[in-house]
């Protein structure tokens, strides 16, 4: 079977190898991990026929550059609007093009998105743990992170010709300044005022930003309560607040269980649009019910898999002239 090598010649930090994340390990205290961006991450490997979960590369807004040195294959590329080159020729932040042996890939921050994903047509070999190939930032398990000269190998790889243009990118793929959060689960520990606070003054993501978590800066949230809770479960999109009232947003590495007060929760569909803002960007949140909540998650995803079920079955993408 053909394969396809590329070395890693430059790369910043946050990158790493992904797939879908150690789901269902939370209660023996193991991250999910994950990609950052769910929805570009399934949609970089359905444009390639791929299935949605396949390994493939996170790449933060420090960029990466890849020299291909063996084979050739088709690859896809999406999520923030990156600016992606390949030997100096401009291809768009969401497409599907093939690159061969000699060839160099470059991709690097655009005007829009912290995170984009590359992923390629045959199997990525990466190192699993506990069943999945996410890596896992703060300890570096799972596939690793990616580093300066490292080698990369597909085995099985395609040229698939019919995959090739331009990836449609979605609305609710876009950057989400307006985020929508249920409160709770101990928003008892804050007063009145400092709930209000929360859902009517601008905050901003800081510079303490990994896959952990985002710190905001802002209007102090301080906990209105003697902080003596039991350390509980945490969630993806919980909104914690220490004793000093700084307030961070969970993401996709996050701890297990936590002893700091959660004063809100993100919905989940408002996540992937939230990763994709940049340091300094302001935010505002938006109280909804649970039960509006999951009104929205039927929504979203009942958009989101008509979406990704047009992208599987795609084929001949014309390009955008543009």
């Amino acid at each position: 079977m053909a394969s396809a090598s590329f070395v890693v010649t430059a790369v910043g930090p946050h990158c790493s190898l992904q797939d879908h994340g150690r789901k269902g390990l939370m209660r023996f205290g193991v991250p999910q991990s994950g990609p950052m961006d769910r929805t570009a991450f399934a949609a970089a490997n359905l444009a390639l026929g791929n299935p949605a979960d396949a390994p493939g590369l996170e790449i933060s807004r420090t960029g990466i550059s890849l020299d291909c040195t063996a084979g050739s294959i088709t690859v896809a590329v999406a999520g923030g609007g990156f600016q992606v080159e390949i030997d100096g020729i401009t291809h768009g932040s969401w497409s599907v093009t093939t690159i061969s042996a000699g060839a160099k890939l470059v991709i690097k921050p655009g005007f829009w998105g912290n995170w984009c994903y590359l992923a390629f047509a045959g199997q990525l070999q990466a190192t699993s743990w506990l069943g999945s190939v996410s890596t896992h930032g703060p300890s570096g398990l799972g596939g690793g992170r990616l580093v300066l000269e490292q080698q990369l190998t597909i085995d099985h790889a395609e040229i698939r010709a019919q995959r090739v243009g331009d990836i449609p990118c979605p609305v609710f793929a876009r950057p989400r300044h307006n985020l929508r959060v249920v409160l709770g689960p101990q928003e008892h520990f804050f007063s009145a005022a400092t709930i209000a606070t929360l859902l009517s003054q601008l905050f901003a993501l800081s510079d303490a930003y990994d896959r952990m978590g985002v710190r905001l800066t802002g209007p102090s949230l301080r906990p209105d309560a003697k902080l003596d809770m039991p350390s509980q479960a945490i969630v993806r999109g919980s909104v914690q607040v220490s004793g000093d009232g700084a307030s961070t947003v969970l993401l996709a590495d996050h701890q297990t269980t936590g002893g700091y007060p959660k004063i809100a929760t993100i919905i989940s569909g408002d996540l992937d649009g939230f990763v994709q803002l940049r340091s300094r960007q302001q935010v505002t949140f938006d109280e909804i019910s649970p039960e509006a909540a999951i009104d929205i998650a039927r929504t979203r995803h009942q958009a989101q898999q008509q979406y990704f079920a047009a992208l599987h079955k795609a084929v001949g993408r014309a390009r955008d002239p543009a």
